[in-house]
């Protein structure tokens, strides 16, 4: 199953912050067991990549991604440690064009109509909207479907649990991405029983089984 598929079935991109390596391999497997086998990675720390390489051989049930990656040599150094797809808060023609080269999955932040034509001139179609809230929300995304029918956003940025089935109930919506399935004090503090009901309830809400 392509990434993008794998996303759209799923609904939901849990943007994951690590601070400690050993903790990756557990989150990911607390996902897992909760029905839910995609995830960004947040390159904010620096045991991120590790992190991701980590996932990536000890968990590969897990479609891993890397998240707030900003050049492209975090680019290739996400790609070499393994990382499935790319998330970006910006757009940036050159890390779209060697995503593209390297078969590379990206999703770029685009917010403003300028940014989505820049996108859709490098062939991408599913882009991420962030920060979600501050940007007009479902409104914002609603407008600008109008003139880009053949968009579909991935929202992040003020999405929870108590609002994100209104997001992708919107036929605009290819999934949505969000902090509040493993927030960071949950992991931190090994409850990942906690982080396994969360996404299981999560996934029961969508539908997915």
């Amino acid at each position: 199953m392509e990434v993008n598929q794998q996303m759209r079935r799923r609904g939901v991109v849990p943007v994951v912050t690590l601070r400690n390596t050993e903790d990756a391999v557990p989150t990911a497997q607390a996902l897992l067991a909760g029905g839910l086998d995609v995830m960004e990675v947040t390159l904010r720390t620096p045991c991120a990549l590790e992190a991701i390489r980590r996932i990536a051989r000890e968990a590969p049930r897990m479609c891993v991604g890397a998240g707030t990656v900003l050049t492209i040599g975090q680019t290739e150094q996400a790609a070499e440690a393994g990382a499935q797809f790319i998330v970006s808060p910006g757009f940036s023609g050159t890390q779209a064009a060697w995503c593209r080269e390297n078969g590379l999955m990206l999703l770029p932040g685009c917010v403003t109509a300028t940014e989505i034509l820049a996108a859709m001139e490098q062939g991408l179609h599913i882009l991420k909207f962030f920060p979600a809230k501050t940007c007009g929300g479902l409104d914002g995304m609603h407008l600008l479907h109008g003139p880009f029918p053949e968009v579909r956003f991935v929202p992040t940025g003020g999405i929870n649990g108590e609002n994100f089935l209104d997001y992708l109930a919107a036929p605009f919506i290819h999934a949505v991405g969000g902090s509040w399935l493993c927030p960071v004090q949950d992991i931190e503090a090994g409850r990942f029983a906690e982080i396994t009901q969360r996404t299981q309830t999560a996934m029961e809400k969508i539908g997915v089984r």
